[in-house]
């Protein structure tokens, strides 16, 4: 029996908003979601085999021993009713056939590049500009690497003015939430959304 001065229970439902972390094998991706996800991220990491030898290029990245078979996965709630769940994709040519399952429903997308591989990005920009997907590419600047300029990667990738391009550090949380935020200006027509992202954790 309710008491006189009882009042209705209200129920907040959370607006989840899907982002994907894209770009060629070994660029960051996980490490970007590790960075900043709020809490410890779903890796779907395997050790480097001699198997893989002649079939994942390793061209630059010879030291890497692991690889994303799958996705990875990470949540960073910006309030009680925004939650943003971050899906990163593998790199390998051999596991593009998932991107499309992983863009479904997604916001927007970010692309990582890494100055001293371009090319590898350029199936991920390919693939959202196909789409007409919403992208940012943050140009992750790798210890040792030459230090490009934005317009300088953006003629290497020929992209127009309209597509935000930023330097970054993926294992910077800071650095990372810049992307983030950028993503969210572009992707959204409120900036209510991107402002309560840049007022978060």
């Amino acid at each position: 029996m309710a008491s006189g001065n009882s009042e209705p229970r209200r129920t907040l439902t959370a607006t989840a908003v899907k982002i994907v972390i894209a770009g060629g094998f070994g660029v960051g991706k996980t490490t970007m979601v590790g960075s900043v996800s709020e809490v410890a991220p779903l890796r779907t990491e395997e050790v480097i085999t001699e198997a893989s030898a002649g079939v994942d290029d390793l061209s630059g990245v010879e030291r890497k021993t692991t690889t994303t078979v799958a996705l990875d996965f990470g949540r960073i709630t910006i309030n009680p009713e925004l939650i943003l769940y971050l899906f990163g994709t593998p790199g390998q040519d051999r596991f593009w056939f998932m991107w499309d399952e992983l863009a479904r429903g997604a916001l927007g997308a970010v692309v990582l590049a890494d100055p001293r591989r371009l090319d590898s990005c350029f199936a991920a920009v390919d693939f959202f500009e196909r789409r007409g997907f919403p992208f940012v590419v943050g140009v992750n600047c790798f210890d040792g690497a030459y230090r490009y300029g934005t317009e300088e990667v953006r003629t290497a990738l020929d992209l127009g003015p309209d597509v935000p391009m930023l330097l970054c550090d993926v294992r910077d949380r800071e650095s990372t939430k810049q992307l983030l935020i950028t993503l969210m200006q572009r992707a959204m027509a409120s900036s209510e959304l991107a402002g309560s992202l840049a007022d978060g954790r």
